[in-house]
């Protein structure tokens, strides 16, 4: 495993928006330094729950920016930077490794379906020399589910031969046990994460690195409790009610959903917005997400 490669829980921060669907980058840096308190051990701003994809490569820059002024360690920041156009995703990721960043997480270009691997290398190829720099340290990001380009086992392989030094991690979203198993057993260098926690047990007792969750966003204490634990009496029983709680809210959409439980523990109806084209939970919803959660036993902030 590349050496300071990120390890434990990496929560992809909700993306707060103001009334006029601006980002709100105070209240991002304020949810960004609660989750640090709360003992995250990264931030994966800019990811699929961040509305990454909803938002500019100029927005993403400028909320970078706040987050660092505001006090964010580099160390602790791993931005989404896979864009589908080549010149995007450069810039961002030169971006991020200016700023010392510690990693990004990069998706494929995912608007072309059924492009080969061949092209993919080509791609990632592209922006590792393009970029040029040492530091740079890129996390795959698989998520057929949403992108529908995945990242397959032999792209992972032909990556890792030609730079070994800079393809530290992946973060696989595909929701199948079974392929992280496969990239666990594949490839042991790399910094592996499961895309949902309810996998993290499985993950961590095959060598896995942590979790990359959405989740993370409102039950941060539970999921790192397990990651420090998963050795322990007691982590199966852990990891049961981690997955209740996972469960509690994914009948709902998965965005809006959280950014109701958010409304309620900043006391901030402005965290329910959603850009479009997603949709905020009405009413009745939100209070039923906030019902089911506390059936599960869970309260964000406990």
């Amino acid at each position: 495993m590349i050496a300071n490669a990120f390890s434990g829980l990496l929560v992809p921060a909700l993306t707060p928006f103001d009334s006029n669907l601006d980002p709100d980058a105070d209240a991002l840096l304020r949810h960004c330094r609660w989750l640090l308190e709360q003992g995250v051990d990264g931030l994966a701003v800019f990811g699929t729950t961040s509305e990454a994809n909803s938002l500019g490569v100029e927005e993403r820059i400028a909320l970078l920016e706040h987050l660092l002024e505001g006090g964010i360690p580099p160390d602790k920041l791993m931005p989404g930077t896979g864009l589908c156009a080549l010149p995007d995703t450069i810039r961002l990721t030169r971006h991020a490794v200016a700023h010392g960043c510690r990693g990004v997480l990069m998706l494929p270009p995912f608007y072309y379906k059924a492009v080969s691997d061949e092209g993919l290398f080509a791609s990632y190829a592209e922006i590792i020399e393009r970029i040029g720099e040492t530091a740079l340290r890129v996390y795959l990001y698989h998520i057929p589910p949403v992108a529908q380009v995945g990242v397959s086992l032999a792209l992972i392989g032909r990556l890792l031969a030609a730079y070994p030094s800079t393809i530290a991690g992946l973060k696989d979203s595909s929701g199948d046990w079974n392929n992280t198993r496969a990239v666990l057993e594949e490839y042991p260098q790399l910094a592996t994460f499961c895309g949902s926690e309810v996998f993290l047990l499985d993950t961590l007792k095959n060598g896995g690195a942590g979790s990359i969750t959405a989740t993370g966003n409102i039950n941060p204490v539970q999921i790192r409790a397990l990651y420090s634990s998963w050795q322990q009496d007691g982590a199966a029983a852990l990891q049961a009610q981690i997955t209740r709680v996972r469960k509690a809210y994914e009948i709902f959409a998965t965005i809006p959903a959280l950014k109701a439980v958010a409304a309620d523990f900043y006391a901030a109806p402005s965290w329910r917005i959603v850009r479009p084209p997603l949709r905020s939970l009405g009413a009745d919803d939100q209070q039923a997400v906030l019902q089911s959660l506390t059936e599960a036993g869970f309260a964000m902030g406990k």
